[in-house]
C-alpha cells in the first residue's frame, strides 16, 4: 500500500471512531459539545475529567471507545512517523508534483533513457530553450539531472508510462535505451499512440537502423557511425566541418540553421523562395514541398512554397524569427523547430 494511501486510510480511520464515540455519548445523554470533548479526551487518552457521571452502559461503551480509539491513535501515529522517517512522504509529494509539472507541458521533448546519449541530448534541447521529460528506470542516474527538470521513473516500453510522460502533447520523442529490442518496442509503441508525433532513435548496430525506421522512427541515428563520419570531415574538410558544428551547436552565434513550416492559411502559402528571402533576410538553403517529398537543396527562387511545406534557412535570430512568424500564420505563434 502506498505510504499516501496509508496515511488517508489512518485518517478515515480516526474520523470514524471520533464520530462513532460522539454518536455513541449523544445516545446516552450527553449533549453534542459534552460528547465531542468525552470522545476526543478519551480516544486521545488524555482524560481530564468525565463530563458528567457516567452510568454502567455509558462506562462499557467508554471502554470499549477506548480499546478501539487509542489503537487508531496509535496506528495513524505509527503511519505519519513512518512516512516522515523513510522520506516516503516527501517522495511522494515530489512525485505528485512532478506529475502536474508534466501534464501541463505542450510542445516538449521526451527523453527515452537518460545515459551518455540521453544526457547529452537532454542538455542541447535544454540550452536551445526546449522543455524536456527525462524517463529512465533506475533513479540514480537522475542525481546529477537538474531539480527542474521533469523526470519520470519507469519503464517506457510501457504505453502508461509514455502517457504519463505527456505522449499526448509531446512534440518529439528521443529513444535511446539500452538495447536495440526496448528502442524497437519503445518507438512502437510511441507510434501507435501517437501517429503523428516525431520519433528519433538511437541504433547501437547498423544493422538496426532499418528496424527502428520500420518500427515507425522519422530517423534513426547510429551514434558511433555519426562520430566517424564527423572525425573523418574534421580530417578532410576542416572549414566545412567546423561551419555545421559551429552553426549547429554554438549558442553564443547569432545565427543558426532552422527548419520552418509553412502553416495553411499564412502569408507564405503560395509565395516564392526568393520573396521569402526578401521579405526576411534568411537565406533559403533547402525546401521541402511536402511531408513525403525529398529536401531539394538549394532551391531555385521561382519554387512557390504550398500549404505544408518545410523550409531549410540560414539567418540571424531576428530573421528566423520574423519567417517563422509569417510562416505561422498566427502572429503571435512563433514556431522553431531547431535542426
Amino acid at each position: 500500500m502506498e505510504p499516501l494511501h496509508r496515511i488517508r486510510t489512518a485518517l478515515l480511520a480516526l474520523l470514524a471512531v471520533t464520530v462513532f464515540g460522539t454518536v455513541g455519548y449523544l445516545l446516552l445523554g450527553f449533549t453534542l459539545m459534552e460528547a465531542a470533548y468525552q470522545t476526543v479526551t478519551t480516544v486521545s487518552t488524555v482524560g481530564f475529567r468525565e463530563v458528567r457521571p457516567l452510568s454502567p452502559a455509558a462506562e462499557v461503551f467508554t471502554m470499549g471507545l477506548i480499546v478501539v480509539g487509542v489503537g487508531t491513535v496509535l496506528y495513524n501515529l505509527g503511519v505519519v512517523l513512518e512516512a516522515v522517517t523513510e522520506g516516503h512522504l516527501r517522495h511522494n509529494l515530489e512525485e505528485r508534483r512532478m506529475t502536474k509539472d508534466i501534464a501541463a507541458l505542450r510542445g516538449h521533448v521526451i527523453i527515452c533513457g537518460y545515459g551518455r546519449v540521453g544526457r547529452t541530448a537532454s542538455d542541447f534541447l535544454r540550452s536551445t530553450g526546449e522543455q524536456v521529460v527525462v524517463v529512465d528506470t533506475d533513479p540514480a542516474r537522475f542525481t546529477e539531472l537538474d531539480p527542474t527538470v521533469a523526470r519520470l521513473v519507469g519503464d517506457v516500453t510501457r504505453d502508461e508510462v509514455l502517457l504519463a510522460a505527456g505522449l499526448a502533447h509531446a512534440r518529439a520523442v528521443v529513444v535511446c535505451l539500452e538495447s536495440d529490442a526496448d528502442t524497437v518496442y519503445c518507438t512502437l509503441s510511441a507510434r501507435a499512440l501517437r501517429p503523428d508525433v516525431v520519433i528519433v532513435a538511437r541504433a547501437r548496430t547498423a544493422g538496426s537502423k532499418t528496424k527502428l525506421e520500420l518500427a515507425g522512427a522519422n530517423r534513426a541515428v547510429n551514434p558511433q557511425r555519426l562520430g566517424g563520419r564527423r572525425l573523418a570531415a574534421f580530417a578532410l574538410q576542416p572549414d566545412v566541418a567546423e561551419f555545421l558544428d559551429v552553426v549547429m551547436h554554438e549558442d553564443t552565434l547569432d545565427w543558426r540553421i532552422q527548419q520552418v513550416p509553412v502553416a495553411a492559411g499564412s502569408e507564405l502559402v503560395g509565395a516564392t523562395v526568393w520573396q521569402c528571402r526578401v521579405r526576411t533576410g534568411a537565406l533559403p538553403l533547402a525546401v521541402r514541398r511536402a511531408p513525403r517529398a525529398p529536401l531539394e537543396a538549394n532551391p531555385d527562387g521561382t519554387v512557390v512554397l504550398p500549404a505544408g511545406s518545410v523550409l531549410v534557412v540560414l539567418g540571424t535570430q531576428e530573421e528566423l524569427a520574423t519567417l517563422s512568424q509569417l510562416a505561422a500564420g498566427d502572429p503571435g505563434d512563433r514556431v522553431r523547430n531547431k535542426v
